[in-house]
């Protein structure tokens, strides 16, 4: 079966993302690394669920998850957030709240069609705006765990995190 040209964006990103793993290794930035490794372990989950869930995902997933963390690495470790501030930043997080946002839009429907739910179209975008929500809020938490325990720089002030919620 011939593959679309969009997915090998995706593997692009993915050895994108592995090269920036390579670059913080040799920087000493250990804290990044280990941030570099989870981004490059998600961006296979699209891929493995596709494999082993009996589920034909778009492969526009897989490119949406591997754009967004790759924004996410190379910002910090290239150094795009400070050298871009604070434009890189916000399409970050947008184009994060966008896959965050369709990711939860196939699992809800995924949940309705295999699960017998028959939810109604209110409580499929609540679910939607609710996941979008839930998982800013934990990203801002892990920069604050990480700023806080780790000594990086990711939150900039209550704005920047207010804005990286919003966006």
């Amino acid at each position: 079966m011939k593959r679309p040209a969009g997915l090998y964006l995706a593997y692009l990103f993915q050895f994108l993302i592995a090269g920036n793993i390579l670059i913080a290794f040799s920087l000493g930035e250990y804290s990044q690394v280990f941030g570099g490794i989870i981004a490059l372990g998600l961006t296979m989950v699209p891929a493995a669920v596709t494999r082993r869930g009996y589920i034909t995902l778009p492969w526009e997933i897989n490119l949406l998850v591997a754009l967004s963390l790759y924004l996410h690495i190379a910002g910090e470790i290239r150094g795009f957030y400070m050298l871009y501030y604070p434009y890189y930043d916000k399409v970050a997080h947008f184009v994060s709240g966008m896959t965050v946002s369709v990711l939860a839009f196939v699992a809800v429907l995924l949940l309705d069609q295999f699960g017998g739910l028959n939810l109604p179209r209110w409580m499929i975008v609540g679910f939607i705006v609710i996941s979008a929500m839930a998982m800013g809020a934990f990203w801002e938490i892990y920069e604050w765990v990480f700023d806080t325990f780790l000594g990086t720089d990711l939150q900039h002030g209550l704005d920047d995190t207010m804005l990286d919620m919003i966006f």
